[in-house]
């Protein structure tokens, strides 16, 4: 299935993987409730089933181009393929999980990329050094505007990967430490926008983190979200082609988001957020370059 892009530029590359074994079947994070699931197993399946659906239909309605992971028994994270790896000029670095419920999806996740390099459409495929966890691009945010990555650590990913990433990408990457056990993964409590704007939920980070994320952005160009709207994982959102893709948000987040000049898409995810994830968790962005491209998308300043 692809759609056709709307801008006149390429289209985007997403990698995701049909939700066939989802489940809430163990806890690894405060949102994951194994019995509640259990009580309506059959139902949220369905409702998780639909959702993706609904939510892979808008990608591609908007233009984007979607590959595959297969889905396999008793990986019902697999689903997250945002965790994956992190991918930037066509060079993939494979993600290493801190739970071994997670670690069981690493060589899925590696056979996956073997085949998207067999078939050219990666350049190279990498493996972390060492004993060095970071959990893909779920904490390790590409931000197009500063050409820099984002990295969430002290939850789930070590700080040490940020040196890591730089080093096999050659862009700087800025370690920001994570403070609730809540907000796991950096792409729970933060978006990049390709205006450079950020949106993000202050009271996921620590003082530190917070005082690097205002050294770099602009005050005009922070969306902070409020408890409510961090719950309803309102940064966890997928942007492209003037759009931001996301669950659900409120309307004066909305409004802040449209006068940097996006549309803004919701389409329900609440399956997912019994454990911990949303739409940028359920996407992996494959074609994300360090350098911009003629012809790429524009996007006008905001004026704020």
């Amino acid at each position: 299935m692809r759609g056709q892009p709307t801008n006149g530029g390429a289209r985007p590359r997403f990698l995701m993987c049909r939700p066939q074994y989802y489940a809430v079947s163990y806890s690894i994070n405060p949102w994951m409730d194994p019995q509640d699931w259990a009580s309506a197993e059959r139902d949220l399946w369905g409702m998780a089933d639909r959702q993706w659906g609904a939510f892979h239909d808008t990608l591609i309605d908007k233009g984007a181009s979607i590959e595959f992971v297969d889905p396999k028994p008793d990986l019902p994270d697999l689903v997250f393929t945002a965790n994956a790896a992190i991918v930037l000029d066509g060079k993939a670095l494979l993600s290493r999980f801190r739970h071994p419920e997670r670690k069981r999806e690493e060589p899925v996740f590696a056979g996956t990329f073997d085949a998207l390099q067999a078939q050219a459409h990666l350049a190279e495929v990498e493996e972390l050094p060492g004993n060095i966890v970071l959990e893909g691009a779920g904490d390790c945010i590409w931000d197009a505007h500063r050409r820099q990555f984002w990295m969430g650590c002290g939850q789930r990913s070590d700080r040490a990967a940020s040196d890591v990433v730089a080093d096999q990408f050659g862009v700087e990457c800025v370690a920001l430490e994570l403070a609730s056990a809540s907000f796991y993964h950096l792409d729970t409590a933060f978006c990049a926008l390709p205006t450079g704007d950020v949106t993000y939920y202050p009271s996921a980070f620590t003082e530190e983190a917070l005082r690097a994320i205002e050294e770099r952005v602009e005050p005009a160009h922070r969306v902070a979200l409020d408890h409510d709207e961090a719950a309803q994982f309102s940064a966890n959102a997928v942007s492209f082609d003037h759009c931001l893709v996301l669950s659900s948000c409120t309307d004066a987040f909305r409004h802040k988001v449209e006068e940097r000049g996006f549309t803004v898409l919701t389409t329900p995810l609440g399956a997912f957020l019994r454990s911990g994830g949303s739409a940028c968790c359920l996407t992996l962005r494959l074609d994300h370059r360090s350098e911009e491209k003629s012809g790429g998308e524009s996007y006008p300043r905001a004026n704020v």
